[in-house]
């Protein structure tokens, strides 16, 4: 499963019914599916300017792996699901953004090759 589908999942899963039993435990298998889709997806390094954007895009990776596994572990005791439905929007956000700069940071990389727009 790709990231992006993921993703996907888990929005669909979060917009749904909330008073059903097994809310909590389908939005935990979704995150558990965004976890392994990070967790698959890897930063490359690359030399000159971009390795620095590269290793703190694998500092953000690792960091959001643990928030990820961090709300999963405790999603099924907590009592309130609009609390549970907000950290987990925020967490999926996160994680949204990490994607995007790493497609900027592929961009980059693209144009260094090729040359830019000069």
């Amino acid at each position: 499963m790709t990231l992006e589908s993921a993703i996907s999942d888990l929005q669909d899963t979060l917009t749904g019914m909330r008073s059903a039993s097994n809310w909590r435990w389908l939005v935990r298998q979704r995150l558990s599916a965004v976890r392994q889709a990070l967790s698959d997806e890897s930063v490359q390094a690359w030399d000159g300017w971009l390795a620095a954007r590269s290793g703190a895009m694998e500092r953000e990776r690792r960091q959001l792996l643990a928030r990820i596994s961090a709300v999963g572990a405790g999603l099924l005791d907590r009592l309130d699901a609009e609390r549970v439905s907000s950290e987990v929007r925020r967490l999926l956000n996160d994680v949204e953004h990490y994607r995007q700069r790493v497609h900027d940071l592929v961009y980059d990389s693209v144009a260094l090759e090729i040359g830019g727009s000069e």
